[in-house]
């Protein structure tokens, strides 16, 4: 058995595992309004979203793609296939050291940075290709700012629509209809976190030569990561649920609808457009655009900084993890 094809064999077998702790570290967040206001309990919350994220994980390739060939060149990078394990084993331990913390940080930064990092150790700056990576950060950073405003208008109408309701009834209508925003939530979510694995198993494939540089994303690779999702989410998060949940703002139905809705507008458009985004990011941002409409005071920002700088750091620190991972694989292989 050739080198190539044993470390082809890790990485899918890293990228699923990357896809099933992706499972219990992100999809946390997409479920943690609905179980903190109670509309779900923690069993059933964790059965529609490992059932949602396995639909939206089958639904669509094209993020998949972007991370195949926005970032680097699968064709012509050297070391190719220690490159893209070793920005898997970085992404694996970053997401690890942040859910043991109970930190919502982000899966995306972090495979990102690993790729580009071990991409950089193995031929240097000149390999990134600078248009497609700019696009992807762009998306990266502008969508937890939208998610913020959406979730503050949104939640600002919601205010005027319903001032004059009884609040015992509307929370319990609202609790209700969370049921439905926490499965589309998570169905948003599979279509767009699951592709990040189909897009660096694909890219592993292309190459060691097993694939083609027109082929598409196969079918094996799209279920296997929808699997692999599904039963991460089936473990669950409730580390990250608790921080989610109840440590950024004390978490109403009506809250959790407003945060849900404008989470999930925010990944499908993304997914639609093709483009990777946090959803750790973006959900979270929605909470915090909704607390702040409702009160700036009940907004506990100490959480919320500690959560922007675990964002803002995650991308440097998984590319120079990744690139010392590299360096060490690079003469085991």
């Amino acid at each position: 058995m050739s080198s190539v094809l044993i470390i082809t064999i890790l990485i899918v077998f890293c990228a699923l595992a990357f896809d099933f702790i992706n499972g219990f570290h992100d999809t946390a967040n997409a479920i943690a309004t609905s179980v903190s206001t109670k509309a779900l309990k923690p069993r059933h919350a964790i059965i529609i979203a490992a059932t949602m994220n396995f639909l939206g994980a089958i639904s669509f390739t094209g993020v998949a793609k972007t991370i195949t060939k926005d970032i680097v060149d699968p064709f012509t990078i050297p070391n190719g296939h220690i490159v893209i394990l070793s920005a898997l084993i970085s992404a694996i331990l970053w997401n690890l050291i942040t859910w043991y913390f109970g930190i919502p940080s982000s899966s995306s930064h972090a495979i990102i940075g690993s790729v580009a990092g071990a991409a950089i150790a193995s031929a240097g700056f000149s390999i990134i290709k600078y248009h497609g990576f700019l696009n992807i950060i762009e998306g990266l950073v502008i969508s937890p700012i939208l998610a913020f405003a959406i979730g503050f208008i949104l939640y600002s109408i919601f205010k005027v629509a319903f001032k004059n309701f009884n609040l015992s009834k509307t929370n319990k209508r609202f609790r209700i209809i969370q049921i439905f925003t926490a499965a589309l939530q998570s169905y948003t979510h599979g279509t767009n976190d699951a592709q990040k694995s189909m897009g660096i198993i694909t890219m592993a494939l292309m190459s060691g030569q097993y694939l083609s540089a027109n082929a598409g994303i196969p079918f094996w690779v799209q279920l296997c990561c929808a699997i692999a999702m599904g039963m991460g989410t089936s473990i669950g998060g409730w580390r990250i649920i608790k921080t989610v949940g109840g440590n950024i703002m004390k978490i109403r139905p009506i809250n959790g609808v407003a945060a849900d809705l404008s989470s999930a507008f925010i990944i499908f458009g993304a997914t639609y457009v093709h483009l990777p985004v946090s959803t750790t990011h973006v959900i979270s941002s929605s909470i915090l655009g909704v607390g702040t409409s409702h009160r700036v005071k009940g907004v506990k920002w100490d959480t919320a900084k500690r959560m922007i700088i675990t964002w803002i750091i995650t991308l440097p620190i998984s590319a120079i993890l990744s690139a010392v991972i590299f360096s060490i694989l690079n003469l085991i292989f």
